[in-house]
């Protein structure tokens, strides 16, 4: 067995493809100067051969029947069940990184794959096409392909060839809007404005391709808060994409944004700020049909999820709920939310583990007032 063939893999995917099949067509980012990003920094933006990537999905087809292999030797008829998986990832010194990832993906149905890095749209339209004609031609069991996009690239694709993309197997499109703000937009150094989005969201909607937009709470800081929320909701419902995605600022160290931060050019917002902020957005979106979704532990409401119109209120009243708690209280869920044992406002019900945080929040009190608060906000910045 060639266990330790490797194929190419970059450093991140959305929550939502982890279960995906990772193949990487583009390296790093060919922009590059967001003032938030750090994953890219220091690094060269590069086009892969079209023959390069097609070997790496040979090398996916070689391990995917490795571990078929493996699984009749282990008595398993072919399954990639429990009993694959266990071994796979119980020798880790013998199988490599990439054939746990291959175990893994298949033994979650080997359904769905990845794109990477953070622009794979940037390719030639024909060179792309011909990319996921090969994965779809060598993994016919792949019923669904995403991948990141900026919307400026997606802007300069036409209709059509975001059509022809669609019909060879790219279902949907991860976008980084952040915000629709112009001024947020021109501060953090996006290279894109609200129009661009505009036009890079609806051509890709028009062709077909499910759009799922990111939005970042809290990027326009104390200065721009309420035009980054209102704005951001008028961009978005001009498009009315699929999914809209919250991923609440993380101001990282090594970052542009830190180092203003540091200086005194941008006061970022606390917890219950950007919660305010996340109400006004989304009482501000109107007129789609969208599903919001809350999945990452940036977010103080992991719990923020649903469809819209039809949810609305619902959401607002989630919201509306928390601020209705005793100050205690919130105090005691953000520091449950932090510490990733609290994932909704009914987890306050379960009486041992709010008392234990009860008494690390009177603690806290008694050494010093508000030294919590203030250290819930680190912890929330440490965050990736």
């Amino acid at each position: 067995m060639t266990v330790n063939t490797c194929f190419e893999q970059g450093p991140i995917r959305p929550p939502s493809e982890a279960r995906s099949l990772l193949i990487r067509p583009t390296r790093n980012c060919p922009w590059n100067k967001c003032a938030f990003c750090h994953t890219y920094k220091g690094t060269r933006f590069e086009l892969r051969p079209v023959e390069e990537i097609k070997r790496d999905i040979d090398t996916v087809r070689a391990l995917a029947d490795e571990i078929g292999e493996l699984s009749w030797k282990l008595g398993q008829g072919g399954k990639v069940n429990d009993a694959v998986v266990s071994y796979v990832f119980g020798n880790e010194g013998y199988f490599g990184d990439t054939f746990r990832h291959v175990a893994a993906w298949l033994y979650f149905g080997g359904t769905t794959a990845f794109l990477q890095d953070a622009d794979t749209l940037i390719m030639k339209t024909d060179d792309l096409v011909d990319v996921l004609r090969y994965l779809r031609e060598k993994f016919p069991a792949i019923e669904r392909v995403t991948s990141y996009c900026r919307s400026r690239t997606a802007g300069h694709k036409s209709v059509e060839d975001l059509r022809r993309i669609r019909e060879a197997g790219l279902v949907r499109i991860h976008v980084g809007l952040e915000s629709g703000c112009d001024e947020v937009l021109r501060f953090i150094r996006k290279g894109a404005s609200a129009a661009d989005h505009v036009k890079g969201g609806k051509r890709i909607v028009e062709a077909g391709i499910s759009l799922c937009e990111y939005v970042m709470p809290g990027i326009g800081g104390r200065q721009w808060s309420r035009e980054h929320a209102v704005e951001t909701a008028r961009v978005l419902n001009e498009i009315n994409p699929d999914h809209i995605r919250l991923r609440t600022l993380s101001v990282r160290r090594g970052t542009a944004l830190h180092e203003t931060m540091a200086e005194g050019g941008f006061e970022p917002l606390g917890d219950e700020e950007i919660l305010h902020e996340i109400r006004l957005f989304i009482e501000t979106l109107d007129g789609i049909r969208s599903r919001i979704v809350s999945d990452h532990i940036l977010n103080l409401l992991e719990e923020l999820e649903g469809n819209l119109p039809e949810e609305k209120d619902r959401l607002l009243g989630l919201i509306d709920r928390y601020f209705a708690l005793p100050e205690t209280d919130r105090l005691i869920f953000r520091l449950g939310r932090r510490k990733g044992i609290y994932r909704s406002l009914d987890d306050l019900s379960e009486e041992g583990t709010y008392r234990q945080l009860e008494q690390a929040v009177e603690r806290y009190q008694r050494e010093e007032p508000g030294k919590l608060d203030r250290d819930l906000d680190r912890v929330r910045q440490s965050f990736i």
